[in-house]
């Protein structure tokens, strides 16, 4: 499996018990979806590797106490601490007709409804305070708060994506912040 055909769900936090179980935690919206697993893939030193699960108990807060088939001791599961992992991405839940996943969008053209064309989608950032979308804009990158409210859909037949970005933000990005950045400016030319 490549790894480009794939998302990663999550990874292993901790080894649980004596008997090979693994506490892992599932870094998605709805970790609920995914109590049926028979198998994930884990990343094994840069190759994705199926892992087969026997047996999967859900915790709190989107972890999962797991038991895979071919782990039976604690020294087995220890080595799979900080693991991410990995399913194919035609396992990811259907989305509303407006809604995108971030992978599906990079190297998109962001459109606004007032600006028109400003760039590129370079990438997406999980923060703890918030998500971010990086985007090449004038030769630099701009970060845009993901927001419902800034986010209006996804025209994956163009390959672009309209937003409306708030009043001010595009200017952070194109104006001097402070008056002596205007004079270094000035001076550049």
């Amino acid at each position: 499996m490549n790894i480009d055909a794939c998302f990663q769900l999550g990874y292993i936090v901790k080894t649980h018990g004596i008997k090979g179980q693994v506490v892992a935690f599932f870094d998605v919206d709805y970790p609920e979806d995914y109590e049926d697993l028979e198998s994930v893939f884990l990343d094994q030193g840069g190759r994705l590797v199926p892992f087969f699960i026997d047996a999967m108990e859900p915790q709190q807060k989107g972890r999962f106490i797991i038991k895979f088939e071919d782990i039976k001791t604690l020294e087995q599961a220890e080595k799979l601490r900080n693991t991410a992992l990995y399913l194919p991405l035609d396992e990811l839940p259907e989305l509303e007709e407006d809604q995108f996943y971030f992978h599906e969008v990079i190297g998109y053209t962001v459109v606004d409804e007032n600006h028109g064309e400003l760039g590129i989608v370079k990438e997406f950032y999980d923060l703890p305070q918030q998500q971010l979308m990086s985007m090449e804009y004038q030769n630099q990158e701009m970060l845009i708060p993901v927001i419902d409210e800034i986010f209006l859909h996804a025209d994956h037949e163009a390959k672009k994506l309209h937003i409306n970005l708030p009043e001010g933000l595009l200017e952070v990005y194109t104006q001097p912040s402070t008056p002596d950045d205007a004079d270094d400016a000035d001076e550049e030319k």
